[in-house]
């Protein structure tokens, strides 16, 4: 077995779960083994690579969520809203205002106002936390989450201000087979 030299580098394009990441793989001079780094781009879910902005917003009213300060979150937020939507918390399973609820109508982003899920594609997935099939449009984002060693998983953002609002599974019901597990404190629910 030969080990690879500078010469030999090999890239691989994966897509999974809307996650778009390249691979590469080279050799380490100085070590004289191969290095690995990986890179993640943040995609909209549902979206191509070239539609990346969110749906049902309005460009004039447009703010830079970016540069909201953690005082100024802190301020328009509950603690437990800042600890979920900001510090990427979880809230406790069958506890959330919503995870149980039936009201016809929008959940919308608790931080920015941004429309994220409609109640019809709400189910029941006996976890505790809200759980939908599908997002509204290419308003939600997924990224990659390591935050637990062995246990790799998707990450669901509000696409406009970044919000964490909780996960995405590959075990929901058709016509998507996701689940969006989220918790409810990153909601506000706008009956029809």
């Amino acid at each position: 077995m030969s080990i690879p030299t500078a010469r030999h580098i090999s890239t691989l394009s994966q897509f999974e779960s809307g996650v778009k990441s390249k691979l590469f793989v080279s050799a380490s001079p100085s070590l004289r083994r191969p290095k690995r780094v990986s890179l993640s781009v943040i995609r909209a879910m549902g979206s191509s690579a070239s539609s990346q902005k969110p749906d049902n917003i309005q460009e004039a009213n447009r703010v830079d969520y970016a540069s909201i300060s953690d005082e100024e979150w802190k301020r328009r937020l509950t603690g437990e809203q800042y600890y979920i939507t900001r510090q990427k918390g979880t809230e406790r399973a069958f506890t959330g205002e919503y995870w149980n609820t039936k009201t016809p109508g929008a959940y919308h982003c608790i931080c920015c106002d941004t429309p994220l899920f409609e109640s019809s594609t709400k189910f029941d997935s006996g976890t505790g936390w809200p759980s939908y099939y599908q997002p509204i449009g290419s308003n939600v984002k997924s990224k990659l989450d390591l935050s637990i060693i062995f246990m790799p998983r998707q990450e669901v953002l509000c696409a406009v201000c970044d919000a964490h609002l909780g996960h995405v599974f590959d075990d929901g019901p058709p016509p998507t087979g996701k689940r969006y597990c989220i918790n409810s404190a990153s909601l506000k629910l706008k009956p029809k």
